[in-house]
């Protein structure tokens, strides 16, 4: 069940007739383990990543090197969600991973069900503050089909959570993949409302959302450092804006980049859920909170979902 934790999962199933769930696709896993070194973007440390290969039906694990501790990539591990995602082991909070959104979006449209992330403190390195290096990371490292089948949650109904006057939902959908819908609304004018829906696959993830970066607002920073957060941040790993400015001198990498990071950051957040979904994410203001809220909406409720067998998109 690629990691699907069965408390919350009953054993697959077919999927309904009509839901879209034709072609197989296969597990996949890296074909090397590969590694970088990198700062953390809250902590301000350096810290060690390596990805490595695992075995068909393990799922995504992160393993905590200096601690000797691993556990599951998963919705319901999630202990904290300002400003990233972070997970927490039952039992061992101490050997928590936390930005770990950047690395699963990369895993998840480079369609890779079981691999280990092991680092060696308690948050993965920024790089550039994208998706981008992940995925220079698991291209270097190659991919390989596994025997095993892969299995997808398709989405039966809708659900949805409201924080404010921001929301998230995953809808139904007669279409094979995930559709994602995002839109935000800042009150600093170079981001003001932005919007964008993408089929997501592969090149659609990789040539439209992973090099867009992290951004914070140039007059937090400081509350946030003094809160222990963002002390790893500068203008090589996150967008700094400041009313009408972005502080960057090279600028942006598109004008809507700020609404591409949000989506990129929604694909890592729904692969927490264990595997690929099947359906339409759809969200006003969106943030980790929020992500991972949807997810324990979904899971909630065993009528809200089917694990099934299929082929979807982005495992291109």
């Amino acid at each position: 069940m690629d990691g699907l934790a069965e408390k919350f999962l009953a054993a697959p199933g077919s999927a309904p007739s009509g839901s879209g769930l034709s072609m197989s696709r296969r597990q996949r896993t890296l074909a090397h383990a590969i590694g970088c070194m990198g700062v953390g973007l809250h902590s301000g440390h350096e810290v060690s990543l390596t990805l490595h290969p695992a075995a068909a039906g393990s799922g995504i694990v992160f393993r905590r090197s200096d601690l000797g501790v691993s556990f599951p990539a998963r919705f319901d591990l999630v202990s904290d969600t300002r400003l990233c995602t972070l997970l927490s082991p039952e039992g061992a909070s101490e050997a928590r991973v936390g930005t770990v959104e950047h690395v699963m979006a990369a895993l998840s449209a480079a369609g890779v069900t079981n691999a280990v992330v092991e680092v060696n403190g308690p948050e993965i390195p920024v790089l550039d503050g994208s998706a981008a290096p992940f995925l220079f990371l698991l291209d270097c490292a190659g991919l390989v089909d596994q025997l095993e089948t892969a299995s997808v949650i398709e989405v039966l109904r809708p659900v949805r959570v409201e924080e404010g006057a921001g929301f998230a939902e995953l809808l139904p959908s007669n279409d094979p993949g995930l559709r994602m819908e995002v839109s935000i609304d800042f009150t600093a004018s170079v981001i003001g409302r932005q919007s964008l829906w993408l089929d997501l696959t592969n090149e659609t993830f990789r040539h439209e959302l992973a090099g867009s970066r992290t951004f914070a607002m140039a007059a937090e920073i400081d509350a946030l450092r003094k809160a222990g957060l963002a002390r790893g941040g500068s203008l090589d790993n996150a967008v700094v804006v400041d009313g009408d400015r972005v502080l960057n001198p090279a600028g942006l990498q598109t004008p809507d980049e700020f609404v591409r990071h949000k989506m990129l950051d929604a694909v890592g957040d729904l692969y927490l859920a264990g595997a690929a979904i099947h359906g339409k994410y759809r969200a006003h203001r969106p943030g980790h909170g929020l992500n991972n809220r949807l997810l324990r909406a979904l899971f909630a409720d065993r009528a809200n979902y089917v694990i099934g067998f299929g082929g979807l998109s982005q495992a291109a």
